[in-house]
């Protein structure tokens, strides 16, 4: 895989800099070459460019996000002064990575705008990440305690960037394997109180059936879901109380 560029890691460092004065991180790049082909040597060959606004294939995908609990207090401060406004988590991450966006020359875009954009798809290829036992994207480091606010989209290559963009060489480490292979006792699958991940899928009405129980209310609703909790990697990246109980609400 081609080492990335001196003059793009500066690029790119100054935009993680920025983007971690909010708690959040760069997580990854993936380069697309002139037919809108992502530059890999690994992932699917069916992962193709999406178009910036003005119509022309990204050539650069940076995704937005963060590990464990550094968006929180960024986040809880700016809710205090904005109240009102619905949907806050969407809202705070646009006003935040937008402006970021702009400033670098960029376009962003967000997991909760049409047309959805493949955040999954862009995520595996550019950590080497795979779904947990639970679906959610599992981090050989950061466990199930992770997520993705948004990508910043460049019609060019910043610094010229040639060939492949080495992520584990730019977050200063090598892609692990998939943690959940090396774990036999799935503790994952057994600690939800309804079975609701039994049988290789989620029973989404039976899980919010059961929030709305008493149990519910005093169990997950109240310290977070027990599947999730269950899982034993990256337990140090594990969310505050307050923000496990604020993503809780949003989904029940």
């Amino acid at each position: 895989m081609a080492r990335v560029p001196a003059e793009t890691v500066a690029d790119l460092e100054k935009l993680a800099a920025e983007l971690d004065g909010h708690g959040l991180c760069l997580r990854g790049v993936l380069a697309f070459d002139d037919q809108g082909g992502v530059v890999s040597d690994s992932f699917a060959p069916t992962l193709k460019a999406v178009l910036c606004a003005d119509g022309r294939p990204a050539r650069l995908v940076c995704l937005v996000g963060y590990r464990g609990g550094a968006i929180w207090p960024h986040f809880e401060h700016w809710r205090l002064e904005h109240p009102a406004r619905q949907d806050p988590l969407d809202a705070w991450s646009k006003a935040v990575i937008a402006p970021i966006a702009r400033d670098a020359g960029g376009e962003a875009v967000f997991p909760s705008d049409r047309p959805w954009q493949p955040f999954q798809q862009w995520a595996m290829a550019a950590e080497g990440l795979a779904p947990s036992p639970l679906g959610i994207l599992i981090h050989p480091e950061f466990g199930l305690w992770h997520g993705y606010r948004g990508a910043i989209l460049f019609g060019e290559s910043i610094g010229a960037l040639p060939g492949l963009v080495d992520n584990a060489e730019l977050n200063g480490g090598a892609t692990a394997a998939h943690p959940c292979d090396a774990c036999d006792d799935k503790p994952c699958l057994s600690a939800c109180p309804v079975d609701a991940f039994v049988g290789g899928g989620f029973e989404v009405a039976a899980c919010r059936a059961h929030l709305l129980t008493d149990a519910g209310a005093q169990g997950c609703m109240s310290a977070g879901c027990r599947a999730r909790d269950a899982c034993p990697v990256g337990r140090r990246y594990r969310y505050p109380d307050a923000q496990i109980r604020f993503h809780m609400a949003a989904f029940g």
